[in-house]
């Protein structure tokens, strides 16, 4: 990647942290690592869903930003956001673990109106940066996990354990948008 791509999505990274409040978490950490993006995709194949990220790792150990996913299915309303609280990667696969908070919960489907899906509860997911241009492979994310799921009891417990299926099992391509992973 050249320096000028680096610094630009290090930059975003940063500007979304500091839209959060944690600008002088961003400063005093130095920021080692990105994640970045937004897209649409076919939850399940039908369901179309979108999300948005913004997340970066910091050399103190700490993490900032936010993300959102959405999606209705089964007619309902599914749709969580989130403060950034870990991200980790696998710079040679391109792979991003993000966890966080659940800053907002607005949905409908029983599923996710139980308590450890609440605000305030750990939420988790992960992406693939395919690359650029019209060769490249689409993008592609997970959609959310809870407390408990994979038996992780928490975000960082997923950050740290970076499951990954074969063959990108339980991953949506983006058929619109784009995620970048930079270390």
């Amino acid at each position: 990647m050249s320096n000028l791509r680096r610094a630009l999505a290090t930059g975003a990274a940063i500007a979304l942290a500091g839209s959060l409040g944690t600008a002088s978490l961003v400063a005093g950490g130095g920021v080692v690592a990105s994640a970045t993006g937004s897209g649409t995709y076919l939850l399940l194949g039908t369901a179309p869903a979108s999300f948005e990220l913004g997340g970066v790792q910091l050399a103190n150990g700490n993490a900032a930003g936010s993300f959102r996913h959405e999606v209705d299915v089964q007619g309902f309303h599914v749709a969580f956001e989130g403060t950034v609280t870990c991200l980790t990667m696998d710079p040679v696969n391109h792979r991003a673990w993000i966890g966080g908070v659940i800053t907002l919960n607005n949905s409908t489907h029983p599923s996710y109106t139980t308590p450890r899906t609440q605000v305030g509860h750990d939420i988790w997911f992960r992406v693939v940066d395919y690359g650029e241009g019209a060769a490249a492979a689409a993008d592609r994310t997970s959609f959310v996990g809870f407390e408990g799921d994979l038996d992780f009891p928490s975000s960082a417990a997923y950050c740290a354990g970076q499951p990954w299926a074969a063959a990108d099992a339980r991953t949506w391509g983006f058929s619109e948008g784009n995620v970048q992973v930079h270390d």
